[in-house]
């Protein structure tokens, strides 16, 4: 057992195989490297093996009384805010002796934006110069969310590339849940004017999803042949990915790790949210929990666990990791 103490890797999970890889080969590289003094596990929360209660009792078994549990996913929205809560807090609840502590999301970060940036500039190196920057769009596509606060996220990231890299002008579009999606986005951009289009998926891993962004640019090239389409690459593994989970690590110890509640639907009146302040803390995940990729077979898993949540009375269930006076009295967990 590692005298530094437990890492549980939180992944996503995908029924697409690419994307499960590529998450295993993000953390066995952790493993090697800026985790190399903590035991560390992973697991999935929706379809994929291992899930996430068996990573945490993998680490139970070695006999840790203290995991740090970080979330594999870039913005805070409904997986990073409920559904892996829900598992941390119902692994937390069971064993009472075992200090859990949950990190935030990666979030924007500088160390994001510089990978963003060599993807970007990977791509463009493939091309020729002909045409500006300037006279270049850049389209940052996010996944999409039901949480207002994740999708603005993309505008920010999306105005900060275009301000430190020079693109004459950014857009942005969503791969499903909200809107607008890739093609449509794509066509409006078009009225624009704009000879070349670089198309960014702000995404961490490869999948269904990466296809779709891709499909959609190649469908509006085809539409519009005057116009040079490119398709970045997303972000993976890239060194500064690796080291923003690893100062999120860092950050649950110096009490950082904090997230955005003034933006948070569930804790403040958000415009057109207003319904969602208060929302119990739950997970809506369990019916893909486990049930295996495309590639794979299914497998039922039954731990026997409940994912019910008491939450002592108080008006609202989201701990974020702040100082809030109606903060959790059942969450060892830190952030949502």
């Amino acid at each position: 057992m590692s005298p530094k103490g437990a890492v549980m890797i939180c992944g996503h999970g995908s029924r697409d195989e690419r994307a499960v890889s590529q998450f295993n080969a993000m953390v066995e590289t952790m493993k090697q490297t800026h985790l190399a003094d903590y035991d560390v596990e992973s697991g999935f929360l929706e379809f994929a093996h291992p899930i996430l209660r068996d990573g945490f009792e993998k680490l139970k078994a070695m006999g840790h009384k203290k995991i740090y549990a970080l979330p594999g996913m870039l913005f805070a929205a409904g997986h990073v805010k409920n559904d892996l809560p829900s598992e941390v807090n119902n692994f937390a609840n069971e064993n009472p002796d075992i200090d859990v502590k949950f990190g935030r999301d990666l979030a924007i970060d500088p160390k994001l934006l510089s990978a963003a940036k060599d993807r970007i500039e990977e791509a463009l190196a493939t091309v020729d110069d002909s045409i500006a920057r300037e006279d270049t769009l850049l389209m940052v596509v996010g996944r999409g969310t039901n949480d207002p606060d994740a999708n603005s996220n993309v505008y920010k990231v999306a105005r900060m590339l275009q301000e430190g890299l020079g693109f004459g002008r950014t857009e942005i579009s969503y791969s499903g849940v909200t809107h607008p999606r890739v093609n449509a986005g794509l066509r409006e951009a078009m009225k624009l004017g704009y000879k070349r289009v670089v198309v960014f998926p702000y995404f961490l891993f490869a999948g269904i999803l990466i296809d779709r962004i891709y499909t959609h640019t190649d469908e509006v090239a085809a539409e519009f042949g005057d116009v040079e389409f490119i398709k970045a690459g997303y972000l993976k593994d890239h060194p500064m990915v690796l080291a923003s989970f690893a100062e999120r690590l860092a950050e649950i110890d110096t009490g950082d790790n904090n997230m955005n509640c003034q933006l948070c639907k569930y804790r403040e009146q958000i415009i057109g949210y207003e319904g969602d302040v208060g929302t119990p803390q739950v997970g809506h995940h369990h019916h893909v929990m486990g049930i295996g990729t495309d590639g794979g077979h299914s497998h039922g898993h039954d731990h026997g666990h409940g994912h019910g949540h008491h939450h002592h009375g108080h008006g609202h269930s989201h701990d974020h990791g702040h100082s809030h006076d109606h903060a959790h009295d059942d969450a060892k967990s830190t952030g949502s």
